[in-house]
């Protein structure tokens, strides 16, 4: 498999393998740097990294002939590095070789060569701690690898179980009984609400869908902006339909000048937000087919009662009693299931539920999701990884 395959593409067994190695890889730069200490390895590359750099920098100059005033600069800058070395420094005896190695009246490139060499064990701990930290990385990204897969795996078994839970509903129960009520309380709904907003002020309208999104969350209306709801409850035109302040937004400033004292105002009000007016429907009124499970909708439909005795509309409460009865049923989860897997099957689930297919896949999927989970219960985050180091 390419380098460039997803994590979705890419099975199980080689996430967790990744995850395994890098885990080793870990665990073999842990002790390295646990034996040591991770603070000597970091003065030691602080160290090395300063004389290297000395080196470099001084080179030219103090190989040059009859440069001795920069060859004591140089010696200075090495002594400034070295003196402040501790004893216990690990590879103490490399910045000694490779001082011992410049302690010459005349120096040449081969010194500087020598001293580098010299240095070699120093660089060794340089590439420890790099190694370290791509060990941690790798350990990190490997493990964000089976997360990621988890997730996934989690996902897919819940669509499982969900088809395999609609694969066991009676595709034949009169699921009727909860859809008529709930198409005749749609249309009565529809009917109230359009009614309404002809008739009604536009200031009790969007009182109204004030109320119901600040209040009553679960109907679904969304406020109304902040510029329009300001206009609305302060100028007398709000007083008109909501389809009058529409058809008032069309005219001309001069045409409209004859309705309203600032016309600049309501249009700036009105058709600036014309498509949040336009979309204001009895959508957010309506239940939806299939049903929601029996405590959803009985909450919602306590809070749908609340706005729709608003609307003055006796043939609309009526019709939402009837459904807001409907979870109180004893059958109402069983009629609600058939109803879903009605909908919400397709020939080829329906196919898969009746070969087996489905219950195939999720023994797999939950096999997949039990090695995945064993694999991140073994290697825990890296910070815990810290904390035990």
């Amino acid at each position: 498999m390419s380098d460039t395959a997803t994590v979705s593409e890419r099975d199980v067994e080689s996430l967790v393998a990744d995850l395994d190695r890098a885990a080793d890889r870990l665990d073999e730069a842990r002790d390295r740097v646990a034996e040591l200490g991770p603070d000597a390895i970091d003065r030691t590359a602080t160290a090395y990294r300063d004389l290297t750099a000395t080196l470099d920098r001084h080179e030219e100059a103090a190989t040059g002939y009859g440069e001795f005033q920069k060859y004591i600069q140089f010696q200075e800058a090495v002594a400034a590095v070295l003196d402040g070395l501790d004893d216990d420094l690990p590879e103490r005896e490399a910045f000694d070789a490779a001082d011992e190695a410049l302690q010459k009246q005349t120096l040449s490139t081969s010194d500087f060569d020598r001293a580098r060499e010299a240095l070699a064990p120093a660089a060794d701990l340089v590439d420890l701690e790099a190694e370290y930290e791509t060990a941690r990385d790798r350990y990190r990204e490997a493990r964000r690898a089976v997360l990621a897969r988890q997730r996934d795996l989690r996902d897919r078994r819940d669509g499982l179980a969900r088809l395999q839970r609609l694969g066991d509903a009676d595709l034949d129960a009169p699921v009727e009984t909860l859809r008529d009520p709930i198409e005749a309380y749609d249309d009565a709904v529809r009917e109230a609400f359009a009614a309404y907003r002809s008739r009604a002020s536009t200031r009790d309208l969007l009182d109204l869908v004030t109320t119901a999104a600040e209040d009553y969350p679960l109907v679904g209306f969304d406020a109304p902006p902040e510029r329009l709801r300001t206009f609305v409850e302060g100028s007398p035109v709000a007083e008109e339909p909501l389809p009058t302040l529409l058809e008032y937004a069309d005219y001309s400033n001069s045409k409209l000048s004859h309705y309203v004292d600032d016309p600049r105002e309501l249009k700036g009000a009105v058709a600036t937000n014309r498509t949040y007016l336009e979309r204001l429907t009895a959508d957010p009124l309506t239940v939806d087919w299939p049903p929601a499970p029996a405590d959803e909708l009985r909450w919602r439909a306590r809070e749908l009662f609340a706005v729709v005795s608003r609307l003055d509309d006796e043939e609309a409460a009526v019709r939402l009693r009837a459904v807001r009865s409907l979870p109180r049923r004893d059958d109402y989860e069983r009629l609600r299931e058939s109803a879903t897997a009605r909908s919400g099957l397709s020939a080829d689930e329906r196919r898969r539920i009746e070969s087996g297919a489905v219950d195939r896949d999720l023994d797999r999927v939950e096999t997949e999701l039990s090695t995945v989970e064993a694999a991140l219960d073994e290697y825990p985050p890296l910070d815990e990884l810290s904390a035990l180091a």
